[in-house]
C-alpha cells in the first residue's frame, strides 16, 4: 500500500475522500494536514511544510483545500518530489494549473486533476452510446441548495470560489466527457447576489444547440440532470450521472463509486509515473465569466 497525505479535512474530505482511501487496497492514509479537522488514528499536522519535512516517506498528496490556496500547496508538494491529486475544480485559474502541470513534468511526478462526476456510473455508458450519434441538442439542469452542500462556507462566494460554478463544474465535466463533438460558449447570463462576488445562478448557451441552467437557490429535491437529443433517440442522466435512461428506459450501469474510482486512477498514474490534466470544464467556466452578462439579485446570507 502507498502512503498518502490528505490536506484539508473539511466536509468533502470527511464525506468522500477518507472513506474512499480507507476502502482501497492501494492506499494507506498516513497523515492529514488541516487547521482544525483530524481523522481518528491518523497523524495530524496543522503545518504543511512541517509534514513535508517530517514525513518524506509519504509520496502522494491529495489536496482538498478550496481552490484559491491550493496552488501554493501543490507547488510545494511537487518541489518536494511528491505526486499530487487535486480535488475539483483543480485550481482558481487556468494558468496556475498549467503551471503546475509544467512543474510536475519537470519534477517527474504525477499530477491528477480529478473530476469526480465523470466517475458517476452512468457517464461511461452514456459516452459510449453517444459516440456514433448525431447530436441535435442538449440541456443541463443543475440546481441545488448551497446551504445544504456548503453550509456557512463563505469562500464559495469569494473571488476564486466560483460560486455556482463550483457545483456547475461537475455538470461541465460530464457534458465535455460524453458529447461526441466539441462545443463552445455563445452567451451567458450570470446572477450575482448584491452582497457577493461570485454568481449564485447562471444561464448559458453553447454551440450545437446546447444550453444550461445552474442555480444554487433550489430547496427541496435537488436537480442534477443532463438530457441529450440525437437523430436516433434521446439520452438522459439524472442524480449527477448516477442514473442513465435511453429513450426513457433505465440502463443498468453497475456500482456507484465516484471517489473510489478517482483513487484507483491515481494509483495507476503513480505506478506509471504519468499525469492526467484536463481543464476543459474550467475553460467553460472561464468563458462564462468572460462572456456573461451581470445581473444583480437579492443578497444571500447563510
Amino acid at each position: 500500500m502507498t502512503a498518502i497525505c490528505l490536506v484539508g479535512i473539511g466536509k468533502i474530505a470527511v464525506d468522500q475522500h477518507v472513506p474512499a482511501i480507507g476502502g482501497s487496497d492501494d492506499w494507506e492514509l498516513a497523515a492529514t494536514v488541516s487547521r482544525a479537522g483530524t481523522v481518528d488514528g491518523v497523524q495530524s499536522f496543522t503545518d504543511f511544510d512541517q509534514m513535508l519535512s517530517e514525513r518524506p516517506n509519504i509520496p502522494v498528496i491529495s489536496l482538498c483545500l478550496p481552490p484559491v490556496p491550493r496552488y501554493d500547496y501543490a507547488a510545494k508538494a511537487i518541489a518536494a518530489g511528491r505526486h499530487v491529486m487535486l480535488e475539483k475544480p483543480p485550481g482558481a485559474t487556468l494558468a496556475e494549473v498549467y503551471a503546475l502541470a509544467d512543474m510536475a513534468r519537470a519534477a517527474g511526478v504525477s499530477l491528477y486533476t480529478t473530476w469526480h462526476s465523470r466517475m458517476a456510473k452512468g457517464v461511461a455508458p452514456a459516452k459510449a452510446w453517444l459516440a456514433d450519434k448525431t447530436v441535435t441538442g442538449a440541456h443541463i439542469c443543475w440546481k441545488e441548495d448551497v446551504r445544504r452542500w456548503h453550509p456557512g462556507q463563505d469562500w464559495v462566494f469569494a473571488p476564486g470560489g466560483m460560486g455556482v460554478f463550483d457545483p456547475g463544474s461537475n455538470a461541465l465535466s460530464i457534458i465535455t466527457e460524453i458529447l461526441p463533438m466539441p462545443i463552445h460558449l455563445r452567451s451567458a447570463e450570470l446572477f450575482f447576489p448584491e452582497n457577493r462576488d461570485t454568481p449564485i445562478a447562471a444561464h448559458m448557451q453553447w454551440t450545437q444547440n446546447v444550453s444550461g441552467d445552474f442555480d444554487w437557490r433550489q430547496e427541496g429535491p435537488q436537480s442534477w440532470d443532463i438530457t441529450v437529443e440525437t437523430t436516433t433517440g434521446a439520452l438522459s442522466l439524472h442524480d449527477g450521472g448516477a442514473r442513465l435512461l435511453i429513450d426513457g428506459n433505465e440502463v443498468a450501469a453497475g456500482a456507484d463509486r465516484e471517489y473510489p474510482a478517482l483513487y484507483d486512477r491515481m494509483a495507476e498514474l503513480v505506478k506509471t509515473n504519468a499525469s492526467e490534466v484536463d481543464l476543459s470544464p474550467m475553460l467553460h467556466v472561464a468563458d462564462a465569466l468572460t462572456l456573461g452578462k451581470r445581473n444583480v439579485v437579492a443578497p444571500f446570507h447563510f
